[in-house]
């Protein structure tokens, strides 16, 4: 009885990548970026922190040049 030689393996795609994000793929890092964000420029909202006046201070800072 013979041994079988084995296949050399073959590309995942042949004709180019094929590979899709599906849509939560890109959602969830926007929606997450965009919660952080959004308590980093409103300092109010974030209950939790204790008042930095350095903190406080730099994000004025960024509001008022963002605002420019």
């Amino acid at each position: 009885m013979q041994a079988r030689t084995p296949a050399p393996p073959r590309p995942a795609t042949e004709g180019g990548s094929e590979t899709r994000l599906r849509w939560w793929a890109l959602a969830l890092p926007v929606l997450a970026f965009t919660a952080l964000l959004t308590l980093i420029l409103n300092p109010s909202d974030a209950h939790a922190a204790g008042p930095d006046p350095a903190l406080t201070h730099l994000v004025q800072r960024a509001q008022s040049l963002l605002a420019r």
